[in-house]
């Protein structure tokens, strides 16, 4: 399999204090965001209407993540995500939040806080990051 996981890289976060509690990995995978709907979203089923960014994600962990975007996020937000992880067929669907944006450059740093919810992937997200670090060791 192409599982491509390791320990993450000392990167500066956007404070210089990094908050997260939780060890983290660097992953090659990728995040769909649904940045804004003119319908209630529903997790459940395929729909993805509205606005929807592709962003590639630099490191992650139980808790959240860390990914580049071409344009900014505005922090509090609660977006939709559907996350495909190297190496697994399926993506996994996840309610996030925008705790820190930095522009760097002509992109932007973006980190993200996982929600627990009985209407999305949650606990298969928890179950895939488990997979990625012991498969990292």
């Amino acid at each position: 399999m192409d599982k491509d996981y390791r320990f993450g890289e000392e990167s500066p976060v956007p404070d210089g204090a990094d908050k997260r509690a939780d060890y983290r990995l660097s992953a090659r995978a990728t995040a769909r965001l649904q940045v804004e709907s003119t319908e209630p979203l529903e997790l459940g089923g395929e729909l993805l209407e509205g606005s929807v960014r592709t962003c590639e994600v630099r490191d992650l962990s139980a808790s959240g993540m860390s990914l580049v975007s071409a344009e900014a996020l505005r922090i509090g937000s609660l977006l939709a995500a559907e996350i495909h992880l190297s190496g697994r067929e399926e993506s996994l669907r996840l309610m996030v939040e925008v705790v820190w944006s930095k522009e760097e450059g002509k992109r932007y740093l973006i980190g993200l806080r996982v929600f627990e919810s009985d209407e999305t992937d949650y606990l298969h997200w928890l179950d895939a990051v488990a997979e990625a670090f012991a498969g990292s060791e």
